[in-house]
Formats: structure tokens, sequence, C-alpha cells
């Protein structure tokens, strides 16, 4: 009889031990548990455990692929890094479909205005076409030129200018 008593005592203490919660260091980490992130079936997930930018909206593009590609001085050929670029931009695009994007097309401060404006609109028609050649729909581009009146960086040397000459792509 008694060790029958002593096995229920048993018994019931290690229920117990199971069904109680583990001990919290203080750390947001439990007792043998480790610093992993475990699910359960019982523990719904929330939002509040996504981190990040939303996906499809600017920030997300911007974050994740990139929101412009460089040009070399008085031209609107794509370069193999712009390429690259907008090629993942066509693949964000896909995975988004309904996303639409102002392409916009800018120039360092040399130059005339008119000749800018027209330098601008050959690189955002240059991006726009590379990207409607990788699958984007052409309805969800839209192409605006600014010239030089939009630099990125001010200044009057090399880097600026190479900072300048860009297409941007925002997102609708």
């Amino acid at each position: 009889m008694r060790l029958k008593f002593l096995t229920l005592i048993a018994a019931t203490a290690l229920l117990g031990a199971c069904a109680s919660e583990p001990e919290n260091d203080g750390s947001g980490n439990t007792g043998s548990q480790s610093a992993a992130p475990t699910t359960s079936s019982t523990a719904p997930v929330t939002s509040t455990a996504i981190s990040g930018p939303t996906p499809g909206t600017q920030e997300h593009l911007t974050v994740n692929v990139g929101d412009r590609v460089f040009f070399d001085t008085d031209k609107s050929d794509l370069t193999a890094d712009s390429r690259e670029v907008l090629e993942k931009v066509a693949v964000w695009m896909n995975s988004y479909p309904v996303a639409t994007v102002i392409v916009e097309g800018h120039a360092d401060e040399r130059g005339t205005r008119e000749y800018n404006l027209a330098l601008g609109e050959r690189r955002a028609n240059s991006v726009s076409d590379y990207l409607v050649a990788l699958g984007v729909n052409p309805n969800r581009l839209q192409t605006v030129s600014f010239g030089k009146e939009q630099p990125a960086v001010l200044g009057s040397n090399d880097e600026a200018w190479a900072q300048n000459r860009r297409g941007v792509f925002k997102v609708n």
C-alpha cells in the first residue's frame, strides 16, 4: 500500500511539473529553451510577429531591391549594374501585380535645362523599356523627367554628378 501511495505522489509531481510554466530568466528566454523562437499549435501568430516594411510598398522596394539605377555621363544606355537592379525590380513588380511605378529620369547640373530634360526622359524610357522587356506590364509604368531640377546630392564635383545621373522608381 505504501508503495502505491509513493508511486501516486511521484506521478502527481511529475504531471504537475509538466503542466507548469517554465521559469523566465528576464531575457525573454525560459528555462532550458534555446534562444530560437518556437511556435506551438495553441499560440496564434499575429501580425506583430512580422517585422520590416509592408510588402508592395515604396519602403519594401527600397529596402529589398533598391529604388534607383545610375547612368554614365550624357548616356541613357543601361549599365550592367543597372540591368542587374532592374531584373530585381521586375521580379518585385511581378510579385506585387497591383503596384504601379513612376520611373523618374534625372540628370546632373551640367548642360542646359532643355538638354537635361530630354536626357532625363531618355533615361526614364530606357528603364521603362527594359522593365517591359522583362515582362512587366507597360500599363503599370509611367515615366517622367526632372532633368537637373531635383538633384539627389548638391555639389559641382564628380561624386555629386554621379549620384544625380539616375533613374528612380516611385511606387504609386
